[in-house]
């Protein structure tokens, strides 16, 4: 519709331009104005616009190099170029060097309008295609993901179960041997220290193992239907959910001078979801970002919404990931932690409940420059 077409029309003619102005802002366009095509650059760059409306010649830079450096620094922007009906070639060359059309002075409006119109349809389409491409990029990773994950799935089942009965005598038998060392007639016993020294490290790789299997049995049973039952699905309001997961991660922020913010826009978006599964989902992403973050870093929460999806951003200005360690982000026992500082399920599980919970999650990230991880989930209808 006209009224939501930008336009930046550029001519040293004021008179000329003036007029064209007022007319097509009774038609519900948003104009702007420059009389030199440095004056418009400089404009573009403080705010862009759809589509400029650009006369060929001008003084100073002339409108074929400002139709260039126009398209140079933003392609997204349609050019239409006016010309004198002694410079039809000067049109031509405006389309070779990326105009959408000429026309010819005096202007008829109604055939400006269509031009405009035929122009911002064009944009319109090609965002339209970006979008649908990028979409499907995510649902192709998620596939990728899920095939993976539902054959180690349902192998980790199994292995978490026989690891556990290994484990269980292993502990025991560290527990029986400390026992003992603690008797009165062992106390002189040579290098008894190292043997308590041993079996302490012993007892604690036991727990950390316990831990893993834990974590690999809760995270395959997420991926069952389960662990989604549509009567905790409830009404949410993000604002009110990622404000309670700030507020949670923020002792463990301000230790290491890491500030928090949330970006959202009214009205606030509502999901409808289960709360407590998706604030782990938060917490989780919070904390990774907070790690992953240095002392005076920024961790940024977004929310957006549109009429068939709600949207949750977590950016943060770490160390990001490498394209060789992105793909298999959501794999389980995968990590770039130290061995003692994550198990490489976090990111396992949370894909699961975002996947059991109707949604997607996906992963964006450059080296020293930080990562963002987005979640999409329905919005209440």
């Amino acid at each position: 519709m006209a009224e939501h077409i930008n336009l930046l029309l550029v001519d040293d003619e004021n008179d000329f331009r003036q007029i064209l102005a007022k007319r097509l802002t009774r038609r519900g366009m948003y104009v702007r104005e420059a009389d030199r095509g440095e004056k418009a650059l400089q404009m573009m760059e403080e705010q862009p616009v759809d589509i400029v409306i650009l006369d060929i010649k001008m003084p100073g830079l002339d409108g074929i190099e400002c139709l260039q450096r126009i398209k140079a620094n933003h392609d997204m922007t349609e050019v239409i170029m006016l010309t004198g009906h002694a410079d039809v070639h000067g049109g031509v060359t405006g389309i070779k060097s990326g105009a959408f059309d000429y026309l010819t002075k005096p202007v008829e409006l109604e055939h400006l309008i269509r031009k405009i119109k035929q122009a911002h349809h064009k944009i319109q389409r090609i965002l339209a295609e970006k979008e649908e491409a990028a979409f499907k990029e995510r649902i192709q990773q998620q596939m990728v993901v899920a095939e993976r994950l539902v054959a180690l799935g349902t192998m980790a089942s199994g292995v978490a179960h026989e690891i556990n009965n290994p484990l269980a005598v292993i502990q025991d038998s560290a527990g029986w041997l400390h026992q003992i060392l603690e008797k009165p007639e062992m106390q002189n016993m040579p290098r008894i220290d190292d043997f308590k020294k041993g079996l302490n490290r012993i007892n604690t790789a036991v727990k950390r193992a316990g831990k893993i299997t834990q974590q690999l049995l809760q995270a395959v049973k997420t991926q069952t239907t389960e662990m989604v039952d549509p009567s905790t699905f409830v009404e949410v309001s993000l604002k009110k959910l990622t404000d309670e997961a700030i507020t949670l991660v923020e002792p463990e922020a301000s230790l290491k001078n890491i500030g928090i913010t949330l970006e959202s826009c009214e009205p606030h978006p509502i999901a409808w979801t289960d709360p407590l599964q998706l604030l782990q989902v938060l917490l989780n992403l919070l904390s990774n970002a907070i790690q992953a973050t240095d002392a005076g870093g920024r961790v940024t929460m977004i929310l957006a919404a549109s009429l068939e999806e709600a949207k949750i951003i977590v950016k943060d200005t770490g160390c990001g990931i490498s394209k060789e360690n992105i793909s298999r982000i959501f794999e389980p026992f995968f990590t770039t932690k130290e061995a003692d500082q994550g198990t490489g399920m976090g990111l396992y599980v949370s894909w699961g409940i975002i996947t059991g919970l109707g949604g997607l999650i996906s992963v964006e990230s450059e080296i020293d420059k930080g990562t963002t991880f987005t979640i999409t989930l329905p919005v209440k209808k």
